[in-house]
């Protein structure tokens, strides 16, 4: 499979003194006073539903965390629909996925994001049983090794209301960050899904609102830390 050739704007690459940008650079902050006394090292990124934002606050996150002189791995773990390889014009013939069938180290699998200090581990060919792999022995020896390796693993994953994915890998991270569009999220569908990361025993960070209009029609990100949601 070649490099994918629909690569996507990245706003803190792009244009680094946006207001947007200057937004994930507060939720890195926030994220660092949050976790300062736990030692987060891996993260997880999700949604309640498709659509509102979290492989961009994935990508944008650990862009921002790079530019910080932090070692920065990006995993893809939506093995349903991967978007990362497309995001950096990467190809995605091996990743994730050929690491958890034990066809490849999790080495080998690697790729430059032409970011200094962010590596990328795309998701590889989409399997027909995400949530076992992702639940086996070997992602939890694979999560064990980057660990050691990185000062922080940012792991995207699906929607979590959509599929068990993202509880499966919620019990691996130190902490979860749960994406929201705020023009049309359903609070029940919030409710729910922060019930189901919990019911994963998930530490829930907090909440990035995503879409808030603020002034005169501006739309960008606005970020709330917290233990309520």
């Amino acid at each position: 499979m070649p490099p994918s050739t629909s690569k996507r704007p990245v706003i803190t690459l792009e244009n680094p003194k946006s207001p947007i940008s200057e937004s994930y650079r507060m939720l890195r902050s926030n994220l660092d006073f949050t976790s300062f006394d736990n030692n987060e090292k891996v993260l997880m990124i999700t949604s309640a539903g498709p659509s509102e934002g979290k492989s961009t606050t994935t990508t944008n996150l650990a862009i921002v965390y790079a530019q910080s002189d932090k070692r920065v791995l990006l995993v893809d773990a939506d093995l349903r629909k991967p978007t990362v390889h497309q995001t950096f014009s990467r190809s995605n013939r091996s990743g994730l996925t050929n690491v958890l069938v034990g066809q490849a180290e999790w080495k080998e699998c690697l790729q430059p994001s032409g970011v200094d200090n962010l590596a990328l581990l795309t998701s590889g060919p989409i399997p027909p049983n995400p949530s076992e792999l992702l639940s086996s022995k070997r992602m939890q020896l694979f999560i064990d090794q980057v660990k050691a390796e990185y000062d922080l693993v940012l792991f995207d994953t699906p929607p979590s209301l959509a599929v068990t994915d993202s509880q499966v890998v919620a019990a691996y991270c130190s902490g979860v960050i749960l994406v929201v569009d705020s023009g049309k999220t359903k609070k029940d569908a919030i409710v729910k899904a922060k019930a189901n990361l919990e019911r994963a025993n998930a530490r829930i960070l907090g909440v990035v609102l995503n879409n808030v209009s603020r002034g005169k029609g501006d739309s960008y990100y606005y970020y709330y830390y917290g233990d309520k949601v």
